[in-house]
């Protein structure tokens, strides 16, 4: 059973930097593609943003508009995880942040079958 288990998230201050992992089990790590998607508070379950992927061997990488430049996505294949660094933190990245493993690069808009984390809270304050 594939399991996907994010970590790293917590309370820090505007402008400062913040790396999320995430670690996923019960399957070839290099079988997914990797995503970040994130959850603002107060917008409907289905509102959650699309943040970065990046493909089956880190070669290629992409990244939403929003956060392009102060966020970098990574992976580590030998450890079975994948990294989100988020650097110059602004209160409106306060968001639950998901980690998930799909199948087809990019991974923006994911597959009814990829395996979404339960989540890591980031809450940022001004």
């Amino acid at each position: 059973q594939v399991q996907v288990v994010e970590s790293g998230g917590g309370l820090v201050q505007a402008g400062g930097s913040l790396t999320l992992s995430c670690e996923v089990s019960g399957r070839t790590f290099s079988d997914f593609v990797m995503a970040w998607f994130r959850h603002a508070p107060g917008k409907e379950r289905d509102e959650r943003e699309f943040v970065a992927t990046v493909d089956w061997f880190g070669d290629n990488v992409y990244y939403a508009d929003t956060v392009e430049g102060r966020f970098t996505i990574s992976r580590d294949n030998a450890k079975n995880k994948v990294y989100l660094q988020i650097n110059n933190l602004k209160p409106g990245d306060t968001a639950v942040y998901y980690c998930v493993a799909d199948f087809v690069y990019p991974a923006h808009i994911p597959r009814r079958d990829a395996y979404w984390g339960r989540g890591t809270q980031v809450v940022v304050s001004s």
